[in-house]
């Protein structure tokens, strides 16, 4: 296969925990061409999308694991699938993206996960298709509402619709002293629209990261226990990372889920649940592939690409 990875700077990545590497080194292994481009290298011309793209081959060696080949202007519909691992945040920038790879995806090319899904799937209000797993959620930007909220449930979690690794998440209880500042800073004075959730106490357990491949749950996830006098288990917020089996109700999530996933064309999902309940479904740039495969040998990169051969074959 000839791949299309669209990402962020490679600079960036560190490649002992990045899932896009991880898939990345599955994909060489096998022989299958890896090339990469970024948000600035798209256009469209004469009705047509390109992109500057440039193959990379993988030295395994840090801190330069990859080394440049050619690069040039290709049509997107020129590759065999182009994997959409841009990372949030899901600005004007990124929905013009999705846009410019709607078209391609008309023309011919095969976009993984699919653009308009990730456009239609907001990576906290999805939760509300599935009211049946989530803890109590409002969403809004009033004032009035989230104090009504917080009165019923004396200890919630408010977060913003657009952030990413525990960004912007604050937790309060009624006698927070902060209850004013904390709602006027999330909503911007009610100008921007923010969930609250009803705090969930499972999360000194770990807020589990369940992948999902082609609607189907690798059998092992990643609990992101929060570090001492935090409420967010996120990595990038400093939490540890844990791999263990899904447990019943883990699986009877990700098997509900699953199927309307992979229908939207969304083959590469993180859904996260804490205790009993679905609080995120993640389907931009899904992560926690290597520390899963550290931890059990459990491969979900293996079964990425296993996928994406049976989707080309």
């Amino acid at each position: 296969m000839k791949l299309a990875f669209f990402i962020d700077p490679l600079e960036t990545f560190d490649i002992k925990k990045d899932s896009s590497y991880a898939m990345m080194r599955e994909a060489a292994k096998r022989g299958h061409s890896i090339h990469v481009f970024h948000q600035e290298d798209m256009i469209l011309k004469h009705g047509v999308v390109f992109a500057s793209c440039t193959e990379i081959f993988l030295t395994g060696k840090t801190p330069s694991w990859y080394e440049r080949g050619q690069s040039g202007m290709s049509d997107l519909c020129e590759y065999d699938v182009v994997m959409m691992r841009k990372d949030p945040p899901f600005d004007m920038e990124y929905y013009y993206a999705t846009q410019l790879l709607e078209l391609a995806e008309r023309q011919g090319a095969q976009v993984v996960n699919r653009p308009g899904s990730l456009r239609n799937w907001n990576e906290k209000l999805a939760i509300a298709k599935f009211p049946e797993f989530t803890p109590p959620t409002l969403v809004a930007r009033r004032e009035e509402a989230i104090r009504d909220f917080l009165e019923i449930h004396g200890d919630i979690i408010v977060k913003p619709l657009d952030g990413m690794g525990g960004s912007g998440v604050f937790r309060m209880k009624q006698n927070d002293p902060n209850i004013g500042v904390i709602i006027e800073t999330t909503t911007l004075y009610g100008k921007k629209t923010v969930m609250a959730q009803r705090f969930v106490p499972e999360i000194e357990a770990g807020d589990k990261r369940i992948l999902v491949v082609g609607g189907i749950p690798a059998p092992y996830c990643l609990a992101r226990i929060p570090k001492q006098g935090e409420t967010r288990g996120n990595l990038a917020s400093g939490g540890r990372g844990v791999a263990k089996p899904l447990s019943e109700r883990d699986l009877e999530i990700a098997k509900a889920i699953g199927p309307f996933l992979e229908a939207e064309g969304i083959l590469l999902a993180g859904l996260d649940v804490i205790g009993e309940y679905l609080t995120e479904i993640n389907v931009t740039s899904p992560t926690c592939m290597q520390e899963i495969h550290d931890q059990t040998g459990c491969d979900v990169a293996k079964m990425m690409v296993d996928l994406l051969e049976s989707r080309c074959a």
